[in-house]
C-alpha cells in the first residue's frame, strides 16, 4: 500500500468535515494521517477536536494591512516543517494566494457545498434554492487559481425539495460531504488520481 500520505487541514469553522476524514482515517480507511491543523480562525471549533486527537495546531490571524501573498508565505513556512503530500481545505474560508497554489500544485484539495460549476463562492446553498434548482449537491474537487474552479474529483447530488430553507438543504449536502471528501481523500492517498487539463481521471487498483 504504501507509505501514509501526510495530510494537512485548513479549517475557520467546526471543521464537521476535517473529523470525518479523521475517523475514516482511525477505521484504517485512509492511508494517510493528519498532521496539522491550520486555522484563521482561533475559535473555530474543529481546533477543540484536532487537540483531542493530539493532532498540531496553528493559528494565522491575517494583519488588517497584510498582503495575502505575504499572510500564504507565512503560513508556508510553518507547513515546511510537515513535509506535506496533502492540503485540505475543509470550510477554510480564505482564498489561497498563487504562491500556495504553485506550491502544492494538485496536492490542495477543497469541498464546495454545490455542483460546480453552478454557485461558487459563498452561500451557494442560497444561490441555489433562489434560483430555483430541483437537484444541488457537492464537489469535490483540486484547488486552482480560481474561486471554486479547480478540476473536479467527485460529485454527489441531492434532491431539492419545494419546502427546502438554506438551513434543511444545507445538512442534506453536507451528509454527501462527510461520504465524499473522504472518499477522494482515500483515492489520492492510494495514487489513483491522475490530472489532464480539467479532467480528473479515477485509476483502477
Amino acid at each position: 500500500m504504501g507509505r501514509k500520505k501526510r495530510i494537512g487541514v485548513f479549517i475557520s469553522g467546526r471543521g464537521s468535515n476535517f473529523r470525518a476524514i479523521n475517523e475514516e482515517i482511525k477505521k484504517g480507511g485512509i492511508n494517510g494521517e493528519i498532521v496539522v491543523v491550520i486555522s484563521d480562525n482561533p475559535d473555530a471549533k474543529g481546533l477543540l477536536y484536532a487537540r483531542q486527537e493530539g493532532i498540531p495546531t496553528h493559528v494565522f490571524i491575517k494583519e488588517k494591512a497584510e498582503k495575502r501573498d505575504d499572510y500564504f508565505s507565512r503560513i508556508m513556512v510553518k507547513l515546511e516543517e510537515y513535509n506535506l503530500d496533502l492540503i485540505l481545505l475543509a470550510g477554510f474560508m480564505r482564498v489561497l494566494s498563487k504562491n500556495i497554489i504553485n506550491e502544492y500544485r494538485n496536492r490542495i484539495i477543497n469541498i464546495h457545498p454545490a455542483l460546480l460549476p453552478s454557485f461558487p463562492g459563498v452561500h451557494a446553498q442560497k444561490q441555489a434554492l433562489e434560483y430555483g434548482v430541483k437537484i444541488s449537491g457537492c464537489t469535490v474537487h483540486f484547488v486552482d487559481e480560481g474561486v471554486d474552479t479547480g478540476p473536479i474529483i467527485i460529485q454527489r447530488a441531492v434532491p431539492v425539495y419545494d419546502d427546502d430553507t438554506e438551513e434543511s438543504l444545507a445538512d442534506r449536502i453536507l451528509e454527501q460531504e462527510h461520504k465524499a471528501f473522504p472518499e477522494a481523500v482515500r483515492l489520492f492517498c492510494e495514487d489513483r488520481l491522475t490530472v489532464h487539463g480539467r479532467r480528473v481521471y479515477i485509476l483502477e487498483k
